[in-house]
């Protein structure tokens, strides 16, 4: 294909981008304008910025990945853009200047999400370093255990390099995910032998428990060393999933469930941070002077902004510690409110949808299991956020994908996309065309739209 083909055949994206750069151009016009603000030039260098990177993101995408999906890059931009907004908006709040590193890190991570698609030109060729990829995930995820801590740091999940932080456990999970999916590829058949009936249910024989035992079993110990359960949960969630999906039964949903209540239990005896969280879930305004402080503001402040909120720059999101990262879908809530933070998460239920759908169209096992395993990290991440602003289970620490403030998580997501995109490109690319390089024939497939 030439050039003007492979634009051609993504203007769905082109559009929904420029879409995306509205949305943010008119977020960013309408909060200077409300906080009595004159335009000045930080808001043109952050819509032109904003575009630059999307511009790179389109252009790279129509080169090397023209048949992917065209929904979820635009999604991501949205979103990504949304949190922007509001971490700008927060900084005119506090006199901070973090919105211009949070727009470097989106370039880098947009950088790396290119470089993946590039040098990533067949999802199955993971499959090969699976193991490796296995071990260099734990490696990361045991790194900050044993990395020199800042005095009052409590959660270990960060190593520090002179000023700066990077959280491993974000690059970990994706590297986990990868080996898990390779690890259920190829015992599949295994984990679908039925060992005793019970309830209706096929139990799986003891012996068949092994794999998903280690991984409860690493969870407990990350729990136990980090002090901080939100990784390990999300680790531990998206394999149970992954399970479920590769085998189809319900047994294993089951004994999931059983070892986080009993894992949760265990940890919650040994420590104090957990149970300060679970003491703030059942009764924040008990501890509202102390520990209850930042869930209790996030309530009244969404309970502020009610339906349609107090408006983008007229409310006090401010007034939440780290509203910036753990909190950010609370300063949504307060000043876009019900149907604003409505919005994000249908966006985010877009992005999930979308990565299920290459998940389906894809023709490999492994493919499978990888689209569906990242689809799915993403959607059990905002849901525990969501349910930990608004007190329906403990707070976690997790952050918002896209949205948060945060280079890891935003380098990190990136990437996850990356791998959805590589796959979606390999499920709809035309037939002829995968015979031509398979074969490594001239030519190749005259371009045609393919439906979004």
């Amino acid at each position: 294909m030439n050039v003007m083909e492979r634009l051609k055949l993504r203007r769905t994206e082109m559009w929904l981008l420029v879409v995306a750069t509205l949305v943010v151009a008119v977020m960013l016009i309408s909060l200077e304008l409300a906080m009595g603000n004159e335009l000045d030039t930080q808001v043109l260098v952050l819509v032109t910025g904003y575009l630059g990177v999307l511009v790179v993101a389109h252009l790279a995408m129509c080169w090397v990945a023209p048949f992917a999906d065209q929904i979820m890059l635009p999604v991501v931009a949205t979103l990504n853009g949304i949190g922007l907004v509001m971490i700008y908006r927060l900084d005119l709040a506090t006199g901070y200047t973090t919105v211009n590193s949070h727009l470097m890190w989106t370039f880098i991570g947009v950088m790396l999400m290119v470089g993946v698609l590039v040098a990533l030109r067949d999802h199955k060729s993971l499959s090969r370093y699976s193991y490796l990829l296995g071990i260099v995930g734990l490696f990361l995820l045991a790194l900050p255990l044993v990395w020199p801590q800042p005095a009052g740091v409590e959660a270990r999940i960060w190593i520090w390099l002179g000023p700066f932080s990077l959280q491993p456990g974000e690059f970990s999970k994706i590297l986990l995910l990868l080996f898990f999916a390779q690890l259920l590829t190829t015992k599949r058949a295994l984990f679908a032998v039925a060992g005793k009936r019970f309830l209706g249910l096929d139990f799986p024989r003891l012996r068949d428990l092994a794999p998903i035992l280690v991984v409860w079993a690493l969870a407990i110990l990350i729990m136990a060393g980090a002090n901080d359960f939100g990784p390990a949960l999300l680790l531990f969630s998206t394999v149970l999933v992954m399970v479920y999906l590769a085998t189809g039964r319900g047994s294993w949903l089951l004994i999931g469930a059983v070892l986080v209540a009993v894992g949760a239990y265990a940890v919650y005896q040994v420590s104090a941070k957990i149970q300060e969280r679970v003491q703030n879930f059942i009764d924040p305004i008990a501890h509202y002077d102390t520990t209850g402080y930042q869930l209790s503001q996030s309530l009244f402040g969404m309970s502020w902004g009610g339906v349609t909120g107090t408006g983008v720059g007229q409310g006090y999101p401010n007034m939440i510690p780290v509203v910036h990262s753990d909190f950010i879908l609370a300063a949504i809530g307060e000043e876009m409110g019900l149907v604003g933070l409505s919005a994000v998460i249908i966006l985010f239920g877009i992005l999930v949808t979308r990565g299920m759908k290459a998940a389906l169209a894809t023709r490999d096992t492994y493919g499978k299991l990888v689209a569906s395993g990242l689809s799915m990290t993403i959607m059990i991440q905002v849901f525990v956020v969501v349910a930990g602003i608004s007190a329906l289970m403990p707070m976690t620490g997790l952050t918002t994908p896209f949205m948060s403030q945060g280079g890891s998580s935003l380098m990190a997501n990136y990437i996850l996309v990356a791998i959805l995109l590589r796959i979606s490109d390999s499920a709809r690319r035309p037939a002829m065309m995968r015979a031509r390089e398979a074969t490594g024939a001239p030519g190749a497939a005259s371009a045609r739209e393919v439906s979004a």
